[in-house]
């Protein structure tokens, strides 16, 4: 009975946390979980344009001269350039791609770039999650953004604010990469009660707890309790799903 009340609570909280999410605008399936994420994306977008910028116009600069030199381009001259054009357009409008940052790079740089990461992470693992944890990243991706806000006007060099980093950047994405490190056939089989999908889910729904209440305790300035909740999500999260991955593995 108490693990079908936890399964129903975290079911509810991914709903609640949906419903929230579409009031305040929404988002695609597959889009940006936080502004910090979207953020970098409209950077990564804003470089390739101008990178198409600087080619159109060195395209455009080589046609011009080479009219001048040779008395003008012609009709074949004028095709080839607007060729050029579309190629390089095409081109630098697809390529770099952005790179997904790696889980161990996650927690480096400082708060704001800790929480532009995690987020874009986690956003690249969505496909593989179950559902009610998928729409649990919403919410989640909101939370941290408003957690490394307060963050970034704490002292770095207090050890709080690493535990808490840690958690942003090292515990919540390894929850997540240990379920997916989990064969996708094993991971709706029960072990020891409960399947890989409801421990993922009802340990989302766990976090999404402890960081409202972290956030609630960096608003009262108090940084000693921050600490110890700190350290008792490092305890409890740290190998999270840890047993089950190794034990699903063939």
């Amino acid at each position: 009975m108490a693990g079908e009340a936890a399964d129903h609570t975290a079911i509810m909280r991914a709903a609640s946390a949906s419903l929230a999410f579409q009031q305040q605008g929404g988002r695609r399936s597959g889009g940006s979980i936080g502004q910090r994420s979207a953020e970098i994306k409209r950077q990564h977008a804003l470089r390739k344009l101008i990178r198409v910028g600087l080619a159109t116009a060195v395209i455009l600069a080589a046609a011009t001269v080479t009219g001048i030199v040779i008395g003008g381009i012609g009709l074949g001259g004028f095709v080839l350039t607007l060729l050029a054009l579309a190629g390089a357009a095409g081109f630098l409008a697809v390529y770099p791609r952005l790179r997904i940052p790696q889980l161990g790079a996650l927690n480096r740089g400082d708060v704001r770039a800790t929480v532009g990461r995690t987020q874009l992470w986690l956003e690249a693992q969505r496909p593989a999650l179950p559902p009610p944890a998928s729409r649990l990243l919403d919410g989640i991706g909101l939370r941290l953004d408003a957690l490394g806000t307060q963050l970034a006007g704490i002292d770095p060099s207090e050890p709080a604010v690493g535990d808490v980093r840690r958690l942003i950047g090292e515990h919540l994405p390894g929850m997540v990469a240990s379920y997916t490190r989990i064969p996708a056939h094993l991971r709706g089989e029960a072990r020891s009660g409960k399947t890989a999908d409801q421990q993922l889910t009802e340990g989302l729904s766990r976090i999404t707890d402890e960081i409202d209440a972290l956030s609630r305790k960096l608003a009262e300035g108090d940084i000693d309790a921050l600490a110890t909740e700190a350290r008792y999500l490092d305890y409890r999260y740290g190998n999270a799903l840890e047993s089950d991955d190794h034990s699903g593995r063939p």
